[in-house]
């Protein structure tokens, strides 16, 4: 299901307002990155980004764009998806948490809102002293179109 451009826009204020609460500036770039999610589809890589920044902001380089991400994923604004077929960024909604199943063969990925993640890990990496302060599961595999299309080979 697409988001509508109310959503979007509100999704947008949202990132915008968590970035203002950490002290962070908005720059016309930044602002723009955050935006591109929006015509992008839910998993964007860093060069479909690139392309649609530069639509309004043509200077913009591939590094700001990666540092932007970098900052962003810190504070928990985007989530970076690692694929095979090179990682894509998600805008996750705060409180949000959930994993991924990603095809190996042509990387599309799916949401899981399950966690494996319990108690008895957080328990052995104490006893290791190790404080968890997040983890990252995703499941490769073959999506159903891939799987058939090997299958008939």
């Amino acid at each position: 299901m697409e988001k509508s451009t109310e959503q979007e826009n509100d999704t947008l204020d949202k990132c915008l307002a968590i970035l203002r609460k950490q002290g962070y500036k908005i720059t016309p770039q930044r602002r723009a990155v955050l935006a591109a999610f929006g015509s992008c589809g839910r998993f964007a890589t860093v060069q479909q980004l690139l392309e649609v920044v530069r639509r309004t902001q043509p200077d913009v380089s591939l590094d700001t764009i990666y540092r932007n991400l970098t900052l962003l994923a810190e504070l928990g604004i985007v989530h970076e998806v690692h694929r095979p077929s090179g990682n894509a960024f998600e805008v996750v909604a705060p409180g949000h948490h959930h994993h991924h199943l990603v095809c190996t063969e042509c990387g599309k990925t799916e949401c899981i809102n399950i966690c494996p993640m319990n108690k008895l890990y957080e328990k052995e990496a104490d006893k290791r002293g190790f404080f968890v302060t997040g983890h990252v599961f995703e499941v490769y595999g073959l999506c159903a179109s891939c799987r058939s299309r090997l299958l008939k080979k």
